[in-house]
């Protein structure tokens, strides 16, 4: 399974929501939306779980695209970098 980033997200967006756009292009595994503490409304970014041909499909056709208005920022997940420095 590959973990894909999905930035530029509306406030209003809900896991149901973008399970529904990510679906389209195959079986979403997992979803998981960053919502602020105070509110509960999606900070503008989440992760997906898609199989991978699935998931090359999803970000060629919803990156740049798009959603509410505002255009989707869509990739695979970076990992976080080793050893890095601290402030």
């Amino acid at each position: 399974m590959k973990r894909i980033f999905v930035g530029n997200l509306p406030s209003e967006a809900t896991e149901a929501t973008v399970q529904a756009l990510f679906s389209q292009y195959g079986k979403v595994r997992s979803i998981e939306l960053v919502s602020d503490i105070f509110s509960g409304r999606c900070r503008g970014f989440g992760f997906i779980g898609m199989e991978g041909h699935e998931a090359r499909a999803a970000i060629s056709a919803l990156d740049g695209n798009l959603y509410c208005g505002k255009p989707l920022k869509v990739k695979f997940e970076e990992p976080a970098a080793k050893g890095g420095k601290r402030r």
